[in-house]
């Protein structure tokens, strides 16, 4: 009777101790994603893209006579200070992209994928946790690397006629919705990391998306463009809305819609698929 007991007691202890919950998942992930060098160091690298090249593009700028145009940046469309200081935003999105690759498929390149599935028998939960741990992160620290680059660069600006200041109409929107984009495009990164499961190859996708297709597409079509994730995410941090681009809100609108759709392809896959 007593050895019964014992056996009735046991299973239900150990489901207890086992049941699985998000919270757990989200914390398992936050843990595993600084066990890497690798995390904090891209972020660091995202970061100083932004200042680095923020503040360089305001220190070199020139409106003198005999400058080409407005200055050596004018060829990246540089047409106020929030234009200068946000001139890394497309390098900075590669590297916090990538991060959201590696995040996913990097544990299908070393096999950890099983012990985490195993782990998580639902799946999905890991996908979100993975996007929850990655995109704040990146909102953050990509605002404050904005806010950086433009202060930084305010310096030298003065007397221009691009000068602006942090109270100016629609630049703290600007600057913040730069952080927006970045932390959109590392979510992004890790939706393809799942769909691919290959570090390299989600990659490559990342970059064929946001740089190399929307080029493509315009050479037979201009219409199309605004609609591409990069074209999209860029309307959501620029100061003033360009000929033929959508506003901020429906830039991020768009954005946002292929973050979700590309994550809900890859909760299909994860479903469905082996690891």
């Amino acid at each position: 009777m007593m050895t019964t007991s014992a056996l009735a007691v046991t299973p239900g202890a150990t489901t207890t101790a086992g049941k699985v919950t998000y919270r757990g998942v989200l914390r398992s992930e936050w843990a595993k994603f600084w066990s890497l060098r690798s995390s904090w160091i891209t972020l660091s690298a995202s970061v100083a893209i932004l200042v680095i090249f923020g503040v360089m593009a305001a220190y070199t700028y020139s409106s003198a006579p005999g400058a080409s145009t407005d200055g050596p940046w004018a060829s990246e469309g540089a047409a106020d200070a929030v234009s200068l200081a946000l001139m890394g935003a497309t390098f900075a999105s590669l590297v916090v992209g990538s991060l959201g690759v590696l995040m996913f498929a990097g544990e299908y390149s070393t096999g950890m994928i099983r012990s985490t599935l195993a782990a998580v028998p639902r799946r999905l939960p890991v996908l979100f946790a993975k996007s929850a741990v990655v995109g704040p992160l990146v909102l953050v620290l990509a605002s404050v690397g904005a806010l950086l680059a433009f202060l930084l660069g305010s310096g030298s600006l003065d007397g221009e006629r691009i000068a602006m200041s942090l109270g100016d109409d629609g630049v703290l929107r600007s600057l913040l919705g730069a952080g927006v984009y970045l932390a959109l495009v590392a979510v992004f990164g890790v939706a393809l990391g799942a769909l691919v499961r290959s570090p390299a190859g989600g990659i490559t996708a990342l970059v064929g998306i946001m740089m190399i297709l929307p080029n493509l597409i315009s050479l037979l079509s201009d219409s199309l463009q605004p609609y591409f994730p990069s074209s999209a995410g860029e309307a959501v941090f620029s100061l003033h809305q360009q000929t033929g681009s959508l506003s901020p809100a429906a830039g991020l609108a768009v954005f946002a819609g292929w973050v979700a759709l590309a994550l809900s392809a890859a909760a299909i896959r994860l479903r469905r698929a082996d690891a």
